[in-house]
């Protein structure tokens, strides 16, 4: 049976000031919210205060159950397929709004709940922690939707006071014991990314990490389902592309140079799976971000 992914067009939910779009939004959260994939160019938090179901981050499969936080990264295809009735909100920011590169230290969320490539994208609550998230996007949606003086500034201190707690929290979750069937601190599995982390710009085929495993590459292979819902080639290509979209983003060095640096032989390939992955070329891609951001990722 084919995904929804493959099914189904990819939606896409650009932020753009010229067409008058805002850089914060927040709607309901459903079943039907995201049962199809959606792909937006902003930083996506999704509280699930009821239901379970799976979540799809690209092609990445995740089992979750209410209360619990979901998070997706800029440009990432992310469905949700309902396992019960669903019920929360559903929260979009990009960088203009909150730049999580440039806030790293502020608000600790850089790659702990985003940009971070492998591992679950999410952040169980206990009865405790989800009292408090109720309450802090209770108080986002006063704000939103009140319009009152300041209101984007109340919003935006009240984002960064739920990515500072969310983020304390999974560090927590991180050095604990993994749950029950998802033992994502597999020595192994850890292993083998800290590899990919230091080697992907020259190590690209599954066979190579396998040896130095000292495991076959099937056997690899399964872990990294079993573990993570997706394949060695896919974390090592993942990646590549984190490598690449970085440098597009924040520097004007030409797009085959980076493409090469980031372990990419074929220009043309690159540029292909970019656009299958993000919805724009390279190219596109780095005249889009910087027009929108008058040039201010390009200052970093």
């Amino acid at each position: 049976m084919k995904s929804a992914a493959t099914q189904n067009p990819v939606s896409l939910r650009i932020f753009d000031p010229e067409a008058g779009a805002l850089p914060f939004t927040l709607e309901p959260l459903d079943g039907e919210t995201l049962a199809s994939p959606v792909r937006s160019n902003c930083f996506t938090i999704l509280w699930v205060e009821e239901g379970k179901g799976h979540y799809h981050p690209d092609l990445m499969k995740h089992p979750f159950m209410g209360p619990v936080l979901l998070f997706a990264n800029p440009y990432q295809t992310i469905f949700i397929k309902a396992g019960s009735v669903i019920s929360g909100t559903l929260m979009r920011f990009h960088a203009n709004f909150l730049c999580i590169e440039t806030h790293h230290e502020e608000v600790g969320c850089n790659g702990v709940l985003f940009n971070r490539l492998h591992g679950e994208p999410m952040v169980r609550c206990d009865a405790a922690f989800s009292r408090d998230i109720n309450a802090l996007v209770g108080q986002i949606g006063e704000e939103f939707t009140g319009g009152g003086v300041a209101h984007r500034e109340a919003v935006l201190s009240l984002v960064k006071i739920l990515l500072i707690k969310a983020s304390r929290v999974k560090l927590e979750h991180l050095v604990a014991a993994p749950a029950p069937g998802r033992s994502a601190s597999h020595p192994v599995l850890v292993a083998l990314l800290e590899m990919i982390e230091q080697d992907y710009q020259k190590l690209r085929r599954p066979h190579e990490y396998a040896a130095r495993l000292g495991m076959t590459p099937k056997a690899m292979g399964r872990m990294v389902k079993e573990e993570l819902g997706t394949t060695p080639t896919g974390l090592i290509r993942d990646r590549m592309l984190k490598h690449a979209k970085w440098h597009l983003l924040h520097t004007l060095r030409p797009v085959k140079e980076i493409a090469a640096e980031a372990g990419f032989t074929d220009e043309f390939y690159f540029s292909r799976l970019f656009k299958s992955t993000t919805g724009f070329s390279p190219t596109a891609f780095r005249e889009f971000e910087s027009r929108i951001r008058n040039g201010g990722n390009l200052s970093m």
